[in-house]
């Protein structure tokens, strides 16, 4: 071997004692053995590197080779690396202080540490490509050359695959501490490594929560409860019996002058987020005044409750978050479902929001941040339809999420892990379905923003044997059926006319389809006939049978076998083809309704005869998805667009032969429909919701219009009129679960209503929902 092959095998065994070392100090000291870890994969990574790489570098510095001194020393790369190797562990402050700066060198697969050096050590030839040595120097010299020539040209041979120098008075010179803190803050946040992953424990709770009868609290008990709490409209009386003399100021304020205080500092808020976070702090303190503000304002306060607003709480909820204000259920937890659900503060909720985050508006896989949807949605339920606060409960279920930047922020609040496989979620699913049924029998489940195949998948599971429904497939295509039966009276064009284009053909764009189809089958049309008139485009163009890629399931129903093997690859291409009547998009893309697809559109429309209509509904939220705007609707149709929107546009006003004309735009929201189909289906007690139910609430939702909407052109009502249109659509959603036979009620109350008529129905559900008063 030699005495330079002695010499190695002696530092390879000095090196694995201080492995053994580092080893020890890891095990004893948590955040030092950290680092101590660190630098020794860094070691063992710089040892082993390849020999592809190990030429490569060679190659590098040839030249540099050639101009040496007269010494002849043959330094490299390698020898380089060696030297930074060798000199760290003598010492071992050191060590860890110069390999930092390995962080910053490419690094492959490796061998152990010991391993690297006892090949070295039984190695004669130190010219070989996978480690070199300076050949005029003896390891020892090696050692103490820390300032020698040979050194230095090898450090400067480093720096050629690098911008920057490595010098050997600052080794630390080319670290980016930034990238290296990034990596072990990331390495961090992954507190579930090394666990297993399916493997599910049972919570087991000692007692049972009891919770103070309203007639008992006293003092804060009763301010803190915000279901409880009337602010500055306690009485005298009730402010002596209930122990708040003192605890509130000394004055008394009627609902008007509290309403006006809130609105007063919403306005001043200066962004929606600002205005929507004010807006949750009243409502966690005093549920009355923040119901009474949201019904009498509704055209202001909805937009902040909801959409647009709640796309930018939900993609920041996780830094917002102050309190709880829904059940979280991962699914870590997935054997303790109904000790979850029990723990929900007030008994006997009616309707739930669930959501797993999966498909959040159009903002993708938010994971938990999904919350803001459930929360804002039951809000609505109880602003547009008097369901009692404490009667409604939001829920998300969280099975990891896609977003990377979720995962690496700290501050989010959900599971940090990729989502579990889709098997997986869905016997999740039904774990929860089956606990909700348990313990919330009367309870009726609204599915929200779940990712299309699963959404589909979802409810066609359940909907035969459970109280639910979702709201992103039906509600959807309800709400945007009641428009289009106003749209189609408006347009001109006859029934057996019509040709729709869908852009957009997710769970969505095919839910308003089909109830779309349903209407046309209601008047006579056979279902292939109805399906005929519909032309669905996804990303890669028109969906056809014939297209060449595998068609998610739910895509197959519209997808066209009349092509004759063409394939149209964009939407300009497709209305050329179809010439529609009515452009519908729900793709979540800005401005993909561009100037030319809406004037093909109208030309298209122009060519069947005049006095006829464009149909354009950009359906899609929020607002920064929407397809196009209200303005370039009407500026790119010359004003003749029956036109309706996911998200709220203002009126649009423009100047025609010296007079001003204003152009009212429709909002096709979904809450002209949601809340009245889940209070009918609570009112009616009804075992589950039929498509009967679901198609009524947009027939009733086309007939609640007044005759003043209609002179300007609406196709929906004024939002300031949607608790009115909810009360007739949840009676008409009630009369349509008789009809099913579906409803639980005695049979005596139907008797009285089908001898009295609306009026006496009108009369049992006004005295049902909940009208705020202060």
């Amino acid at each position: 071997m030699g005495k330079r092959g002695a010499k190695w095998k002696l530092l390879a065994l000095q090196v694995a004692s201080v492995q053994k070392i580092l080893s020890r100090l890891a095990l004893s000291n948590k955040r030092f053995g950290k680092t101590l870890q660190l630098s020794l994969l860094l070691t063992k990574a710089l040892v082993a590197r390849s020999p592809a790489t190990a030429a490569g570098l060679t190659k590098t510095t040839a030249a540099a080779r050639s101009s040496r001194n007269s010494n002849n020393t043959k330094s490299t790369p390698q020898g380089a690396l060696l030297l930074h190797l060798i000199r760290p562990c003598l010492d071992l402050a050191p060590w860890i202080y110069s390999l930092v700066f390995l962080t910053r060198l490419p690094f492959f697969p490796i061998p152990t540490l010991t391993h690297a050096m006892a090949s070295i050590a039984s190695s004669t030839a130190f010219s070989s490509p996978d480690i070199s040595t300076p050949r005029s120097i003896s390891p020892s010299s090696v050692v103490s050359a820390r300032s020698s020539q040979s050194s230095i040209t090898a450090t400067q041979h480093l720096s050629t695959s690098s911008p920057r120098r490595i010098t050997a008075s600052h080794p630390m010179s080319p670290v980016d501490i930034a990238a290296t803190e990034e990596t072990m803050r990331m390495a961090n946040l992954d507190t579930l490594r090394g666990y297993a992953q399916n493997h599910y424990g049972e919570v087991q709770q000692p007692a049972t929560t009891e919770y103070l009868d309203p007639t008992d609290a006293l003092g804060y008990q009763v301010l803190n409860e915000p279901m409880w709490n009337k602010g500055l409209s306690f009485t005298p009386e009730q402010r002596v019996a209930k122990n708040l003399t003192g605890l509130i100021p000394h004055v008394m304020e009627d609902t008007n002058k509290q309403c006006e205080r809130a609105l007063k500092m919403i306005r001043t808020r200066q962004t929606s987020i600002d205005k929507y976070l004010y807006l949750s702090t009243l409502k966690s303190q005093n549920s009355d005044l923040f119901y009474r503000l949201l019904i009498d304002n509704a055209k202001e306060m909805m937009p902040l409750v909801y959409t647009p607003t709640i796309g930018d709480v939900c993609l920041q909820y996780s830094t917002l978050y102050t309190r709880p204000e829904a059940l979280y259920i991962s699914i870590k937890q997935r054997k303790s479902i109904k000790t979850i659900l029990r723990n929900w503060p007030y008994p006997n909720p009616e309707i739930c929001v669930v959501t797993d985050g999966s498909r959040i508006l159009g903002l993708g896989d938010l994971g938990v941040n999904g919350v803001g949807i459930p929360i804002g949605k039951l809000a609505l339920y109880t602003g547009a339809a008097g369901i009692h606060p404490d009667k409604t409960l939001p829920i998300v279920l969280d099975c990891g999420t896609a977003n990377e930047t979720n995962l690496k922020d700290p501050l989010y609040l959900g599971l940090r892990a990729k989502r579990v496989p889709v098997a997986e979620q869905q016997e999740f699913m039904d774990e929860f379905m089956q606990a909700a049924a348990e313990v919330h029998p009367k309870m009726v489940v609204q599915f929200e923003d779940f990712e299309s195949e699963k959404a589909f998948n979802y409810l066609e599971r359940y909907r035969h044997t459970h109280k639910c429904f979702n709201d992103d497939i039906q509600g959807t295509g309800a709400v945007v059926l009641g428009g289009y039966i106003g749209a189609v009276n408006l347009s001109g064009v006859p029934i057996e006319e019509q040709r729709l284009v869908f852009m957009g053909a997710g769970s969505a764009g095919v839910g308003v389809a089909k109830q779309l189809l349903e209407y046309y089958t209601k008047r006579g049309l056979s279902e292939q006939a109805a399906r005929d008139k519909f032309w669905l485009v996804d990303t890669k163009g028109l969906v056809t049978k014939d297209r060449g890629d595998k068609l998610a399931e739910h895509k197959k129903y519209f997808a066209r076998t009349d092509n004759n093997g063409l394939q149209f690859r964009t939407l300009e291409e497709v209305i050329e083809y179809v010439k529609p009547t009515a452009l519908v998009g729900l793709t979540a893309t800005y401005g993909i309704f561009t100037e030319s697809v809406i004037g093909a559109l109208k030309a298209s429309v122009d060519a069947g005869g005049p006095g006829r209509r464009p149909i354009l509904f950009p359906l899609s939220n929020p607002l920064t998805k929407a397809e196009c705007t209200f303005e370039q609707a009407v500026t790119w149709t010359d004003g003749t667009v029956i036109f309706a929107s996911g998200s709220p546009f203002s009126s649009f006003t423009v100047k025609s032969d010296d007079q001003d004309i204003t152009y009212h735009p429709n909002q096709g929201n979904n809450v002209y429909v949601f809340p009245g189909i889940g209070l009918g289906t609570i009112l009616a007690k009804a075992s589950r919701v039929t498509d009967n139910m679901i198609y009524t609430s947009a027939a009733a939702l086309a007939g609640t219009l007044n005759a003043e909407e209609v002179q300007m052109g609406l196709i929906y009502p004024h939002i300031e009129r949607v608790r009115d249109a909810s009360l007739i659509v949840a009676r008409e959603v009630m009369k349509a679960a008789r009809r099913d036979g579906v409803s639980e009620l005695p049979e005596e109350q139907w008797l009285e209503w089908e001898e009295w008529g609306d009026p006496a129905l009108d009369r049992f559900i006004k005295s049902r929902i909940y009208d705020p008063q202060l």
